[in-house]
């Protein structure tokens, strides 16, 4: 099977898999990650194709989507023999995707992980990420906001300061910083306003 057939059938089983997905990481979430990651790859010397799968594919078999239990490689391995892809090509995609979550603190040792992280990281900040945010948040009971210390820990607000924000700082290539920053400035125009709105 060539490259371009098997990033068809990827498209095709993540779509059908992530489509109803409602917690901001749907099918049009994997779709964004996988435009970003081209548009980093103009700028960066990788290997496209292996960027590509990945980006398709991190999502699945993720901890949050799985009550805590990371099945990545498991369901990632699984996808990719039924298209019958040689096992090295399969590690090194299972690589990748275990380098590009947040929660995991794991600094990518490619350059091909490096886009994908900064491309998933990219549609967590700016409007798209302020959507995504409390999308999430509602998804699991959140409270969108309280003035109360006890409470605000478990608000939607409070993930801004525990992950959003920090993401500008953390891309690997130039081209995703400058991205970031505009989106980064958005951020902290939104919850200026929101706390305008509030006080």
């Amino acid at each position: 099977m060539e490259n371009k057939d098997i990033l068809i059938k990827a498209q095709e089983y993540i779509k059908e898999t992530f489509l109803k997905e409602g917690t901001g990481h749907d099918y049009y979430h994997i779709e964004r990650v996988v435009i970003n990651s081209r548009k980093i790859l103009q700028t960066e010397h990788a290997d496209s194709f292996l960027v590509e799968l990945a980006a398709w594919l991190h999502d699945l078999g993720d901890h949050k989507l799985h009550n805590g239990v990371d099945k990545s490689d498991e369901l990632i391995s699984a996808f990719l023999k039924s298209l019958a892809i040689e096992q090295s090509i399969i590690d090194r995609v299972v690589k990748i995707v275990s380098q590009v979550s947040f929660s995991k603190g794991i600094r990518p040792s490619s350059i091909e992980a490096e886009i994908v992280q900064d491309a998933d990281r990219l549609d967590a900040i700016g409007a798209i990420g302020i959507a995504r945010c409390f999308a999430y948040g509602g998804s699991k009971n959140r409270i969108l906001y309280s003035p109360d210390a006890k409470e605000i820990e478990n608000s939607s607000i409070q993930h801004f300061y525990d992950k959003l924000f920090k993401l500008k700082d953390l891309m690997n290539t130039e081209s995703a910083k400058l991205i970031a920053a505009k989106r980064h400035s958005f951020m902290e125009e939104y919850i200026a306003e929101f706390y305008r709105e509030v006080q």
